[in-house]
């Protein structure tokens, strides 16, 4: 005898069997889903169904530990076969958001996904890795990054007057900074591109090379690093190269100005009052490690000139030296460090001196003065870095002047100075500002 079908033995009403009743019981619970909501109209047709046909459930039982995971309340409308249940997977209207051909970065710069590629960072007059805010933001924002120095051939040479653009022991002191760049770059795991040539140019070329996707620099303000600029941005524009300039080369942001930079005031006296109470931003701290340079490509990382290479005669530079009473000036951001620690410490060492007028502003130091300008040029220091060191070991020569004694203090005093002439400089750069009354030092 052929055994019945499960089906009919159910349906004629009789009791499981053994096997059958120990099975474990699975909690059952209902959901609904309505059609509409998941395919529009037109995309399905409803089928003919005879009225002799049997009617297909509109309620199906699914175990609850699969309901937890979908929230399914929707009530049928349209009967359809359950084949289609499983393949209607599309939106409810398709045409109304359509995926965008390229796909968008993440505002989360942790999100690996939203990380660009490759970039590339443009050193400047920043040879440093302390409180650089291009070096930091590209490492933070890029899979990959290239750190790029150009020695561009129009900083040397002969000026219209017959002058070095760059003499000698400038030029000596910017490579001493380069080669202690990549020295500090290459203990972090990157490098320095070095090249020689103009920087739209060698830009331009690497970027293609390496698939970069932005530059990272920080701004300058003469009017030739601004026109150059310019012309870099229009010309990575047209690539769909993205550039992002920075600000790091005053103790004062440009953004935090109480003023907008084309209402400056044009003299000193003005420019301080302004500024008065101004609160400085804190530094950014060097990263402990770097991301690698770009795989594709397989650049070279060049060899830092010479001073011969940059057109320029080293035993001429040799004898116009001249001794310095502070000994040599070792260009980079390792020896302004160490320069500016030995500062402090002489500072704190020695008491305060009270001068005629009554002020204690009086600093000793090396020979009453610090002599970290040249760092501060080739931005192998910032003056932020400057300000938080000495006030941690000297707080009394970078604490604000107070108002009885005429003035502030004299550390102060002149990295506003500075701050002054970078800000009047960058002002009158600009193409809107060229046509206007010039500056006065006065500081009444």
């Amino acid at each position: 005898m052929d055994p019945k079908p499960q089906d009919s033995q159910n349906s004629e009403g009789k009791p499981p069997s053994d096997h059958q009743s120990h099975l474990p019981i699975v909690p059952f619970t209902s959901i609904t889903l309505s059609f509409p909501q998941l395919l529009p109209t037109h995309f399905i047709s409803s089928p003919k169904i005879s009225p002799f046909s049997p009617k297909i459930p509109t309620t199906i039982k699914i175990p609850s530990q699969i309901s937890s995971l979908f929230n399914l309340s929707l009530s049928s409308t349209t009967t359809l076969p359950t084949k289609s249940l499983l393949k209607s997977t599309v939106s409810a209207n398709p045409l109304q958001n359509p995926l965008p051909l390229n796909p968008r970065r993440p505002s989360d710069p942790s999100n690996p996904a939203g990380l660009r590629r490759a970039s590339v960072v443009w050193f400047r007059n920043d040879l440093r890795v302390q409180d650089n805010e291009s070096l930091t933001s590209a490492n933070n924002e890029s899979m990959s990054v290239l750190p790029l120095y150009c020695f561009d051939p129009t900083d040397f040479g002969k000026s219209s007057s017959g002058f070095d653009k760059t003499g000698p022991h400038r030029a000596s002191f910017l490579i001493e900074s380069v080669s202690d760049l990549r020295k500090n770059l290459q203990a972090r795991g990157s490098d320095l591109i070095v090249r020689i040539g103009k920087p739209e140019t060698i830009l331009a070329e690497l970027v293609k090379e390496v698939g970069a996707e932005a530059v990272y620099a920080h701004r300058e303000v003469s009017n030739d690093e601004v026109k150059g600029e310019e012309k870099i941005e229009m010309g990575l524009k047209d690539e769909g190269v993205e550039i992002k300039y920075f600000w790091g080369s005053t103790l004062y942001h440009i953004e935090d100005l109480p003023f907008k930079l084309e209402e400056m005031p044009t003299n000193y006296g003005g420019f301080r009052e302004k500024v008065k109470g101004l609160k400085v931003r804190k530094t950014i701290e060097a990263l402990a490690q770097l991301k690698g340079l770009p795989s594709g490509g397989d650049i070279e990382p060049g060899e830092i000139p010479s001073l011969v290479d940059l057109g320029l005669n080293p035993s001429a530079a040799m004898s116009q030296a001249k001794p310095v009473s502070n000994g040599p000036l070792v260009g980079g951001e390792t020896e302004a460090l160490q320069r500016l620690k030995r500062f402090a410490a002489e500072c704190q060492a020695q008491p305060p001196k009270e001068t005629k007028d009554g002020n204690n502003d009086s600093i000793y130091g090396a020979n009453f003065s610090c002599k970290i300008s040249p760092w501060l040029a080739m931005g192998c220091l910032s003056p932020r870095s400057m300000f938080d060191e000495l006030k941690k070991s000297a707080s009394r020569t970078v604490s604000a002047g107070k108002d009885g004694d005429g003035g502030m203090n004299w550390l102060m005093y002149e990295l506003l100075w500075r701050d002054f002439f970078r800000f009047i400089t960058r002002k009158y750069s600009s193409s809107k500002q060229r046509n206007i009354a010039p500056v006065t030092a006065c500081t009444a």
